[in-house]
Parts: structure tokens; sequence; C-alpha cells
């Protein structure tokens, strides 16, 4: 199916949201805007990424394994070895920087957590910028508004930042991050129109990532909608996705995690039915901000000519704060004292605003990832599986469909370059360029043909697979390896190492044989070299 010109490109990233998080997905949340992109386009259901923020955003912005761009764990600088630097390196280029060269406007609107330990402060910001952390405008973005860190208030953000420059939020600005990244989407798709050329627009929402942030308004359409529990939200979800063709009926859904309670013995459900209200609201907060884009792309009369792309970073995110001593360190550079939050069946503040800081745990972050188990960090379907819609009138045929092809983030490198016609260069600015690893996945823009060629690996604090065709060998540091058939058992209740024995060991050899070429130490090792270093 040929199209008339090259598209605008608009990359929408959640962050720490859940496989069945979005109405399209199986959620009872509202996402009208998400859904009208489903229904208009194409459902991605075997979409996966990197089981955390920074490694898979450094996936997503250069098409490569986050070890090959430098993040192999997080930002920061874990240890003395290339691959674990901690920040984008030189031997990788940003989707940006890809597109530049063939005529595109670029901009990013959010988070962006790929470019180092800034630290807590601004003066720490402007130092670690002097040692060549790089921000957006140094990796090809023409324009940037958000923030540089991985989380933090959503109404008075601490490194926000536009062009290179602090701002400061006042009282009297009744400041919302998800609304204001909505807003600043908009305002640099006005520019971009206005000169004419195609753009590309990163917009990275830190929505729904801790703390429970979100507009009284927001939370008040979901209080008490939760008091029915998880095991009665999981299995509503479990059956909206049967119905929708998101999951396979011979996939038996996962059982309740092991550390989470049945809800019939929680005492507490308006405590926990609050947090999860929150929860809520911070997604459709965002579906509302996905919203104000897509009427913007209507009112330039370039939404047909626009492909528009939704991922999220990672499963859902099972931690829990304030509980978690570290916390208090991570809050306390703003007036909130999240650590003075109870617990237990004590009187506590009520989350959402901004004088809380704390998670919606993890008997939630389990339904979130309904119908699969685990959850960010780990490498099974709960930690990597992410909802992925793409809508674009001009480029999909057959609007609707949903897809159910494997793929991975380091595919959208070589998709966006085919459909902007642009090159991936063997040498960058700084000598040779690590080869793409993905594919283009265009052609499952127009049918459901296409089929991946090669598999696709993850390793994450020892955390590490690997998938070909239907089959998945997943380990559980420090477990042994799990081999699972994707097409009979993607929730991952059978294993087959004892009745696989060939496969599984051919896989492992395949795993191994990436681990040497992409620089991946065994975690023993790595961490030993940290203690060493």
């Amino acid at each position: 199916m040929e199209t008339a010109k090259r598209p605008n490109i608009v990359l929408l990233l959640a962050d720490d949201m859940g496989f069945s998080d979005i109405g399209c997905f199986g959620s009872e949340i509202s996402t009208p805007n998400l859904d009208a992109m489903a229904e208009n386009g194409v459902r991605y259901t075997h979409m996966y990424n990197n089981a955390r923020c920074c490694p898979s955003r450094a996936s997503l912005l250069t098409g490569l394994y986050p070890h090959q761009a430098g993040i192999g764990l997080m930002v920061g600088g874990n240890a003395p070895v290339k691959e674990y630097q901690g920040y984008l390196n030189q031997e990788c280029i940003t989707l940006a920087e890809a597109v530049k060269p063939a005529g595109y406007q670029t901009g990013m609107v959010g988070k962006w957590h790929v470019g180092g330990a800034y630290g807590r402060d601004r003066a720490a910001l402007e130092k670690a910028g002097k040692e060549g952390y790089p921000t957006p405008m140094q990796r090809g973005f023409d324009y940037f508004y958000g923030t540089l860190e991985g989380a933090g208030n959503y109404y008075n953000p601490l490194t926000l930042m536009e062009n290179g420059k602090w701002i400061d939020i006042k009282p009297e600005d009744d400041f919302y991050y998800t609304e204001k990244i909505g807003e600043k989407a908009c305002e640099a798709m006005e520019r971009f129109h206005e000169k004419g050329d195609p753009f590309f627009l990163y917009v990275a929402f830190n929505a729904p990532h801790w703390p429970l942030h979100a507009r009284e308004k927001d939370i008040a359409k979901y209080e008490g909608r939760y008091l029915c529990g998880w095991d009665e939200i999981r299995q509503r979800r479990y059956q909206k996705q049967l119905q929708e063709g998101i999951v396979e009926d011979i996939w038996d859904v996962s059982p309740r995690d092991a550390e989470a309670p049945a809800w019939d013995t929680v005492k507490d459900k308006e405590w926990e039915d609050i947090k999860m209200a929150v929860y809520a609201a911070q997604i459709d907060a965002m579906d509302q901000a996905i919203g104000t884009i897509q009427e913007k792309l209507r009112q330039l009369q370039i939404a047909d000519d626009t492909l528009v792309i939704f991922l999220s970073d990672n499963g859902a995110c099972e931690e829990v704060l304030p509980s978690q001593g570290w916390i208090r360190n991570y809050a306390s550079d703003y007036t909130l004292q999240g650590e003075e939050v109870e617990v237990g069946n004590q009187s506590r503040r009520r989350p959402g605003k901004e004088d809380t800081y704390m998670s919606y745990g993890r008997p939630w972050a389990n339904a979130s990832n309904t119908p699969f188990r685990l959850f960010k960090h780990w490498i099974h379907e709960g930690g990597i599986s992410t909802p992925c819609v793409v809508q674009w009138k001009n480029g999909v045929k057959d609007p609707g469909r949903i897809v159910s092809a494997p793929m991975h983030f380091i595919d959208l490198m070589p998709t966006v370059l085919e459909l902007a016609g642009a090159d991936y260069p063997k040498e960058g600015k700084n000598g040779p360029l690590h080869p793409l690893p993905g594919e283009s996945m265009a052609q499952s823009l127009r049918d459901n043909t296409w089929q991946r060629s090669r598999p696709i690996f993850w390793e994450h604090e020892g955390n590490c697979g690997v998938r070909l065709g239907k089959c998945k060998l997943v380990r559980e540091y420090p477990k042994d390896f799990e081999l699972y058939d994707m097409e009979k058992d993607r929730t991952e209740l059978h294993d087959l190492s004892q009745t696989l024995p060939e496969i599984r060991q051919e896989l492992i050899g395949l795993y191994t044989q990436w681990q040497k070429e992409t620089g991946v130490l065994d975690w023993d090792e790595f961490q030993a070299l940290c203690r060493n270093n």
C-alpha cells in the first residue's frame, strides 16, 4: 500500500504501565483515545521491552540492545566497562539523529532518563553535563521540554527544563506534569507544521510511574470501583482480553502472585481501593493528554499523514513505597515526606496529593499485568510485555487488526528508517556504529504476513532469556533456565525443560553467544566488578 508522502511520526511512551492497563488490552480504566487508536489502527500483542525504564528507553531510541548503547543496567556508571557506563554512548545514534539527515524536524517532550547520573540537584546536574552526560538536545533533538530524572513529583518536578533552561514551578501555576506534556507536545507540533517539513516527536510520559499523584477530579471517577479487589479485577480483565482476542483461550490466566493475599483476607479494603483509584487516574490523565495530541493533529489537518505509536517501557511495578528505606533519600529533595505515611491499619494520608509519595504495591501490579506473572525487572512476560497500538490512516490497511508476531523495541529504529526514507550510517561522529539487530515491521502495517527471522534476547540484573519463534528460554536469577511454548502457554505455567532438553540447550547456546558478542556480563561477574572498582 503506497502512501503519498513520508509520515510525521509521534512516538508515545508510558512509564511502568502493565500489559492490561488500557481499555483495548482488557482494562476497566477509561482510555477512549487509545481505544480509538486501536479501532483505527493495529494492536500488537507480542511487543517486548527490556523490563526496566532506562534500558528500554535506550533500545527504543537507538534500535540496539541496551548494553550496546551503554546502559546495560541503569543510568549512572555502574561498572568499569563500556556496556555498563550508564548513559548513551557514541557507538549508537538516536532516532532523532537518524531521521534528521532525511529532512525531519525533531522534538522530545517528557522523561529522558538515558543521560547518566545527573544527581538530585541542579548544581550536580550542571556538573554532570560538563562531564559529558548527554541531554536530548545533544543527541539529535531540536527541541526538548521535560525532565532528566527517572521519577519525581508530578506537581513540581525537580529537573524540569526547556531547551536547556531550568523551569521553576510556582504554586499558582496549577501544574500537573502529565497535562503539561500533552500541552507542550501540541505546541511543538504547531511549530513543526508551520515550517512544513515532516517531524519526529518523542512524547515520554512519566505516568503512571510512582508516586501516586493525580487530580482529584480524575481520582473521583475510580474511587470505590476497586472494592471488588484484585482477584476480581484480574478475572474481569482476562475475560475481556479473551473477548477482544488479546490472549488465547488455551492460555490459563496465571495464579495470583504468591506474595499477594486473597482479597477476602484483606482487612483495609478502602485503603487498597484508593491506591488503585489514583493509579487508574494517572492512566486516565495520560489518555486525556494523548487526546489533546490527537485533536491537535486533526486541527492541523495532518492526522491522516501521521504515524502514532504507543508503548510502555516495562511491565507494572511491584515496588512498595514508602516502606523501602531508600525512598527517604530519593524524596528528600521535595517538600513532601513520603516516609511519614503510616502502614498497617492505622490512619494515613490519602494518596494523590503532592505531600504523599507512595506506590500501589505488588497485588495491584499483578492485576495490571493480567494474565502474566512477575513484574518490571524480570524477563518473564509480566516484566517485558507492553501493549502496543499504532495508528496511521494513510499507512494502515484493514484497521482494527491484531498482530501477534513477536516484536521488540529494537525493531522501531529500522521501521522508522524505512518509513522516513532515512539510512542507518555505518559511521557516527566518533567512529563505527553498532549494526542494527532489529527488523523493520513496516509490512505489518499492511497485513499480517510479517514474521521475524531473528531471535530476541534479554538480560537485566541476571534475569535473562531468548525467544526464537514460539520457544522462549527465561531465567529468574538465581534460578535455572526454564523453557516455554509461547503459542500454547504464554502465561509461562508449564516448564518444558525436562521434555525438550535439546531445544533448551540450543537456546542456552544462542544466549551465550549473544552474551559474548554484546558484552553482557554474568550477574555475579558484574557485581564482583562493582565491588572491586
